[in-house]
Order: structure tokens, then sequence, then C-alpha cells
């Protein structure tokens, strides 16, 4: 049996800071029958909108609520729409001790990486070669999408070049560019970049959204932009449309 030399023992794991891509829920309601019937109405249209993305959920503006949250029916709830709840920020003593009951971790109050504490002395190893960098480009759709159609470009911006009617739905991490008329859903900063935009040649939308802050046909496009070149941006928590 062959032995391995004293001082050269090969570690069989590291431990390492990493900075991981999560959806922050800022939780405004401890009543989940309010809370499910707002999901429904953003995301019951679109089933697939998320893929399972791991959730923090913010506490921080219902710790003061007297009604406790039930954080298991909760985790539930967000499971249907495909979402996985792992964390909570914030909240009170009690809602703290409620979710780590149902496995949920409490993030820290600070919003920087904090260092591992450092590991033990190790005979050095050769130098690790960086893993490159996988980003999703963008996506071009160059056909007219129908009612009933969706396309999300997941990572990056989405650009139509075709018509997008009404009932069909265009979805992007970032920008969404329409060269012809958008009658549909648009969606942009779907993962809450709140810097995305949405630009069209012809804004007829009957909805828009920008990282989750949202217009429907309900109330009218501004004269100055119906059926026009215009660009929609959010700026501070409001949606603002503008000609081009």
């Amino acid at each position: 049996m062959s032995s391995v030399p004293a001082g050269h023992a090969r570690a069989c794991f590291d431990l390492k800071s990493a900075t991981l891509p999560l959806i922050a829920l800022v939780l405004k309601t401890a009543n989940l029958a309010v809370l499910g019937q707002e999901l429904e109405a953003r995301y019951g249209e679109t089933p697939d909108f998320f893929d399972y993305d791991p959730v923090v959920i913010n506490l921080v503006a219902v710790e003061e609520e007297a009604l406790p949250i039930d954080f298991k029916q909760l985790c539930m709830l967000l499971h249907s729409y495909r979402m996985r709840a792992i964390a909570v920020h914030g909240g009170s003593t009690a809602q703290r001790a409620a979710a780590r009951a149902v496995g949920l971790v409490e993030t820290p109050d600070i919003s920087h990486a904090q260092p591992l504490a450092p590991a033990p002395a190790a005979a050095p190893a050769a130098p690790e070669v960086p893993a490159p960098v996988v980003t999703q480009g963008t996506v071009v759709i160059d056909k007219p999408l129908r009612s009933g159609q969706q396309v999300y470009a997941r990572g990056g911006d989405l650009v139509v070049l075709a018509v997008v009617s009404f009932g069909a739905e265009v979805l992007a991490d970032g920008n969404i560019h329409v060269y012809a008329p958008l009658r549909g859903r648009a969606i942009a900063g779907a993962k809450g970049n709140t810097d995305a935009r949405i630009f069209s040649t012809c804004l007829e939308a009957q909805l828009v959204s920008i990282a989750g802050t949202y217009r429907t046909s309900e109330i009218p496009l501004p004269a100055d932009v119906l059926g026009k070149p215009a660009q929609v941006r959010l700026i501070s928590e409001k949606l603002v449309m503008e000609p081009l």
C-alpha cells in the first residue's frame, strides 16, 4: 500500500468566498393571501418567468407586523412560481426564529462579502487557472410574434425585428429593442436591472415593465409616444416614456 509522505498531503476541499446572483423579495405584507394575489397578477400568465432562482426574503418592511408569517406556506407559495427561498434578511426576533425553524438562514446586515478565516498554512499548491467567464449575448428575433408566444433573453438583451402582436410577450434581463410595432407585453430588467430600457419604433404596448415596475394599457399611453418611436426607462422607481 502506497503512503503519502508527511508534509505533502493534498487537501480534499477548499473554502472560498463567493458572490452569487440572488433575487431579493422585499415583503411588504404578512398576509400571504394578498401576496399570492399579487404574484398571480404579475406572473400568472408567465409560469416560466423564474427558473427556480434562489431568493432572499427581505423582512425589514414587515418587522413591526403583528400578524405572524407562515414561512413554510410562504416558501411553498414562492416555489409554485419557480422561486426557492433560501434565506431571510432583517425582521423581528420572532420572525427570524420562525424562518430558522423551516430551514431558512439569516443574511448579515452588511452588503459586502466578508473574508473567510484564514486556513492553517499548507504546502504551496500550483496556481489555479481562472475559469473563463461565460455570458449570454443578445438574442435576435426576426419573425413576428403572435398572441400567446413568448421570448425570453436570459442574461442579455433582446432585439426583435418584426411586430410583437397583442397577447405576445417579450422578456429580457437586459434591454428590449423592438424595430417594429410593439403591441404585446414587454418586460425588461426581468431579474431586477433598474438600468434596463425598452425601445420601440412604434410603441403601442399592452404592458411595459422594468425591474418589476409596470404599467398596463388600462392607463393610456401619452400622446407623444403612442404609435411613435419611443423609449421606456425607470427613474426613481417610476416609468418614464420619452419620444425618440
